[in-house]
């Protein structure tokens, strides 16, 4: 009698068979890092600071006051510096390394998945990778920005432009939409990892894809646009536990 495989096993499985794989990534790979969640309900910022993130995101409040943005983006960047990409960041950006990721869709802003060593990286809602000056549109790197941001109370541009993260704050539209519906549409194996499913317009992109889809969140998320009978592979587990036992089957250097 064969041995039923694993949820692992098969995404090892799919893994193997598939050359167009894509990843879109929610807030339960960035919380697998030790990052707090900063816009939930439990976020630091209404726990911890008694502030609703939706002022602190309003791109209009932004323009008006942006130093008040400014006193709170510190926190974050100072919780990032106390955390580390996870065994999952690693994995894919493994994944790609080999040829068989196209690209990584991810909610979150963290840029967790650029510093694990993965290029095509798209960050739907935006995120701190890199900086946009507000008024000659001049681009500034992370490491630049990041030392701005620690010795101006706002960040100024040469021009005197007050310099914004490239996250997508309320009132804007997300980023690369088009180039995510190209992935989605094209890939043959989708994984969703850490998502929900319920923010939308991420949440539409896995049922664009007509090949095998793969979830792995610990806990409940939305059917709201992925029909249950549309997911091949469904692990209901710790995403770095699950994703070190696919790493086992595919790359055993890889720690």
């Amino acid at each position: 009698m064969t041995q039923k495989m694993t949820p692992a096993e098969q995404c090892a499985d799919a893994i193997r068979k598939n050359a167009r794989i894509v990843l879109l990534s929610g807030a339960g790979l960035s919380t697998s890092a030790g990052i707090p969640d900063f816009r939930g309900p439990n976020g630091i910022y209404r726990r911890k600071m008694k502030v609703d993130p939706e002022r602190i995101f309003d791109i209009d409040f932004f323009y008006r006051r942006p130093e008040f943005f400014y006193e709170f983006h510190r926190e974050f960047l100072r919780a990032l510096e106390s955390v580390e990409p996870t065994f999952s960041h690693r994995f894919f950006a493994r994944l790609e390394e080999d040829g068989k990721l196209s690209g990584v869709i991810t909610q979150n802003i963290d840029s967790l998945h650029q510093r694990a060593g993965s290029r095509n990286v798209l960050e739907i809602h935006g995120g701190i990778w890199s900086s946009t000056c507000t008024s000659c549109r001049r681009s500034f790197d992370y490491e630049t920005s990041k030392r701005k941001t620690f010795e101006e109370a706002v960040p100024r541009c040469e021009c005197g432009g007050v310099i914004k993260p490239d996250i997508v704050f309320f009132g804007e539209n997300v980023k690369h939409l088009d180039r995510c519906r190209d992935l989605a549409y094209e890939a043959d194996l989708m994984i969703v990892a850490g998502s929900s499913l319920v923010v939308t317009p991420a949440a539409l992109l896995p049922s664009m894809c007509e090949g095998t889809i793969v979830v792995v969140n610990k806990g409940e998320f939305s059917h709201s646009y992925l029909r249950p009978e549309r997911i091949s592979i469904r692990a209901e587990e710790d995403i770095d536990g699950f994703f070190r036992e696919v790493g086992a089957l595919l790359f055993p250097d890889l720690s």
